[in-house]
């Protein structure tokens, strides 16, 4: 028998927690020039060693993350986009930090700060590195998938990695799983598997969305803080706003005439139905009608000017019309165009003209305070990254804004803002359902934001207890119980609560089987000597976007090692029929369709079936189980004892629809009567005690009230356990006493005369 931890220690040390592989930094080690909220961020990216910092632009993320390199003390790799580095190495010299450029690995040497861009990621060694940070990680969504899998491979091995970014959109699961996946804290796959559900509407309009389960909704939240830090304003963590509040921003839509029609399109009106393609071809047809505008604002002053292209034609029209202007365009080197903008930051250039994708991200550019979009796109993330450029933190001016575009691309403005509202409101969201356990982060201290409460209701012949099933059973005598009929949650298929309490509720299939092993132990204790527990399991699948392949895992195989670990004896397996068009009907399964039949039959696989796992306790059964002939026929012997059970009607299940939960994703897959009868009948006889740890609505209790026998259940939520408690009393009064019910009762009238317990 293995050794166990005390299971309040199990329950301490469970769950989705990132644990802190990095350093104890003080206070006083950190350079003072960073403000106190960005020395608390430090201190607690440097404690976690691999972590997250989605703050808004102008928090000072490059200082931040400047310092924390700096106080791991390894030789690190700070991968930037390109027309970022040089902005860096600046940025390091007001910290007196030396960063250094390189296109490659060769002149690397332990102890330095490296910086380089992500399109020469593949030119370096990771060995050679003991930190990696990766600024503007949010560029992680954009890229390719193999760019994006070669850097989470890359460094899958580096000590300490640390993520910087504006603040992400809650909504963007891609986004939050790259980031965690990069980390080493969780893969996409199975985050989104434990903690998301995916939305299919199937018709004319089929929808696919991700959004978070309502149970797992705190617990993600919980995760998400213990690993990123999310901020728009210090305030966000209590922290004084003094010196961030930014000027006001005064954003202008001009327009002029269309110059483009498309067929079907009436004239003057402006459609909301534009395609990527429409607006690039009415962005191509009103060039230089808006070049026209733009230079008659931008030459009527001398102030600095920062105008965003989307083609080169906008450009070279531009170039031609405002005298003083510097362009900045994909063919220069990485050298040049950081030239140019270090040359616009210094006030040597008056008009910059550039690209989004060029210089849209991390820059600082709050040295001017006026801006011109030549046109535009439906990428809100491009717009807004573009204005932070000059609009945040260290801008001393109010920030003028000018969007123009056509007539008839003037819905595409509209279409940005509107995401922008909606981006606006879900970030803050974030940082709002995060902030308590971010706070409580910064201060190293972990909330317990899981609510436990017990309950018990006894009858004359059935017990239903509200609680943990590990410590409810406890409370059930040594040797008492004489079968056991239940339905374990199947690994990770569904999750049911946010308790750690929860059997289903655990990150991978190793804790899963740490925790039943505790049950399946207190299981073995309670019951009697040579007596049965009937276990009802099924294969789980297994899916190519959390496991990589798609297939089967063989779950039944580890129940049966699970419980012959704890000293049950493995009895047999029965194979439960199931009707395959029920369960291609209901689960849209491809494995099961005519199309997968006629494309390609070796991705067919039958339906998963149910399993009967019987398992015995060692020792000598004091009271035979006796079921012939008042409960089982020679015949039902004949149809029961094949290895497939064939008539266990799918249908045949107690009503679920009163104990969903309002956060419950998924509908409760009750045991079927058919099942629970044939085991009671087998294994036990009348007035015996059946038992259920995972009781849910009753359905092992119904059955054996219904067929004369007692019964004890421990179900965890509250919902089940109400609902529970209603059927047993149904069951009842329903089925009344039996003649079996008043042998039983006699028999322990005569034992009570005797003084027998």
């Amino acid at each position: 028998m293995t050794e166990q931890m005390d299971y309040q220690t199990f329950l301490e040390n469970k769950g989705i927690k990132v644990h802190e592989e990095g350093m104890n930094i003080s206070t006083d080690d950190i350079n003072p020039i960073l403000y106190p909220f960005q020395r608390d961020i430090v201190r607690w990216a440097c404690r976690k060693g691999r972590a997250a910092i989605f703050a808004n632009t102008g928090l000072g993320k490059t200082f931040m993350y400047l310092e924390w390199a700096r106080l791991m003390g390894q030789t690190t790799l700070i991968v930037a986009p390109l027309s970022v580095a040089y902005q860096t190495i600046r940025e390091a010299e007001k910290l007196g930090i030396t960063v250094i450029y390189v296109k490659n690995d060769l002149p690397v040497k332990p102890g330095n700060i490296y910086i380089t861009n992500y399109e020469r990621i593949d030119k370096f060694r990771p060995e050679l590195f003991g930190a990696v940070v990766l600024d503007e990680s949010s560029i992680l969504k954009n890229m390719s998938g193999k760019i994006r899998t070669k850097l989470i491979r890359q460094f899958a091995d580096t000590d300490y990695r640390l993520c910087a970014t504006a603040t992400p959109a809650p909504n963007d699961i891609n986004e939050l799983g790259n980031h965690s996946e990069f980390l080493g804290h969780m893969r996409m796959s199975h985050m989104s598997s434990v903690f998301f559900v995916h939305d299919q509407k199937i018709g004319l309009n089929p929808t696919h969305r991700w959004r978070l389960k309502g149970h797992s909704k705190k617990q993600f939240y919980q995760w998400l803080a213990s690993w990123a830090i999310a901020i728009n304003f210090p305030s966000d963590l209590g922290y004084s706003d003094e010196g961030f509040i930014l000027p006001p921003l005064d954003v202008t839509h001009k327009t002029v005439p269309h110059g483009y029609h498309k067929e079907g399109m009436l004239e003057g009106f402006a459609t909301g139905g534009l395609s990527a393609i429409d607006v690039k071809r009415i962005r191509r047809a009103t060039v230089q009608q808006r070049s026209d505008l733009i230079a008659d604002m931008v030459n009527d002053n001398d102030d600095q000017w920062l105008i965003w292209c989307g083609l080169n034609d906008e450009a070279y029209a531009l170039l031609k019309l405002v005298p003083d202007a510097v362009n900045i365009e994909g063919s220069m080197t990485p050298e040049d165009k950081a030239q140019r903008i270090l040359e616009f930051q210094d006030g040597k250039i008056r008009v910059l003209i550039t690209k989004i994708k060029i210089a849209g991200m991390g820059m600082n550019l709050q040295n001017s305070h006026k801006m011109v979009f030549h046109g535009l796109d439906y990428s809100w993330e491009g717009y807004y990254q573009a204005i932070r450029r000059q609009w945040r933190h260290g801008q001393k001016h109010r920030v003028d804004v000018s969007v123009v575009t056509s007539t008839h691309a003037a819905k595409v403005f509209e279409a940005v803002l509107n995401k922008e509202q909606e981006a606006t409101q879900m970030t803050q969201e974030l940082i709002n359902v995060t902030k308590e356990y971010s706070i409580a982060e910064l201060q190293d201290h972990y909330i317990k934001d899981w609510k436990y409460a017990t309950d018990r209701t006894d009858a004359d012949k059935w017990t239903m207890m509200m609680g943990d099933s590990v410590e409810r059973m406890k409370e059930i005598p040594d040797n008492s119980l004489d079968l056991t009929v239940t339905s374990p949650p199947f690994s990770d298929i569904f999750i049911y609560s946010n308790s750690p309490r929860d059997l289903s509720n655990n990150p991978n299939i190793d804790e899963f089987f740490k925790h039943y092993e505790y049950i399946i132990r207190e299981n073995l204790r309670a019951t009697k000597p040579g007596r049965i527990a009937c276990v009802h399991i099924q294969d789980v699948k297994a899916f190519k976007t959390h496991d990589g392949y798609r297939g089967l895992k063989n779950f039944p195989f580890q129940i049966i090692d699970a419980y012959i670990k704890a000293g049950w004896t493995y009895r047999s397996t029965v194979t439960v029929w199931k009707n395959p068009q029920i369960a291609a009907a209901r689960n849209k399964d491809s494995d099961l369709l005519f199309i997968t039949l006629k494309r390609d039959s070796t991705k067919l696989a039958p339906t998963v079936p149910d399993y009967l796992l019987v398992f015995r306790k060692p020792g000598e059964n004091e009271v035979p189980v006796q079921p012939y002939p008042n409960e089982i026929s020679e015949e039902d012997w004949i149809l029961w004892a094949a290895p497939v059970w064939y008539g266990i009607k799918e249908g045949n299940v107690l009503n679920t629809r009163s104990a969903k939960g309002q956060e419950d994703e998924k509908h409760i897959c009750p045991l079927q009567l058919d099942f629970i009868e044939r085991c009671i009948k087998l294994y036990s006889n009348p007035g015996e005690w059946l038992f259920d740890p995972f009781a849910g609505i009753g359905s092992t209790g119904y059955e054996a009230l219904r067929w004369g026998r007692k019964f004890v259940g421990i179900e965890l939520k509250p919902e089940y356990y109400k609902v529970a408690c209603h059927n047993l009393k149904n069951a009842e009064s329903v089925n009344g006493p039996t003649l079996f019910d008043w042998a039983a009762q006699q028999q322990e009238e005569q034992q009570l005369s005797l003084g027998l317990d």
